[in-house]
């Protein structure tokens, strides 16, 4: 499976997630700092939904 870290992720800080959304019905995602540890999956269209919405603003503190 191959993740992937947001281009806009700190790895210096090491608050991250990961992503691997390679598979056509579900996306998984991952704490960076456990790689082998567990995953939480999603179906894909509520995935890119919850995408759609932080880029678009709705989900951003003030």
């Amino acid at each position: 499976m191959p993740w992937r870290r947001s281009s806009y992720s700190n790895s210096d800080v090491g608050a991250c997630i990961e992503v691997n959304d390679d598979r056509a019905a579900v996306a998984s995602v991952r704490d960076s700092k456990v790689p082998h540890g567990p995953n939480l999956s999603f179906a894909a269209d509520r995935w890119s939904t919850f995408v759609t919405a932080v880029n678009n603003g709705f989900l951003s503190n003030p």
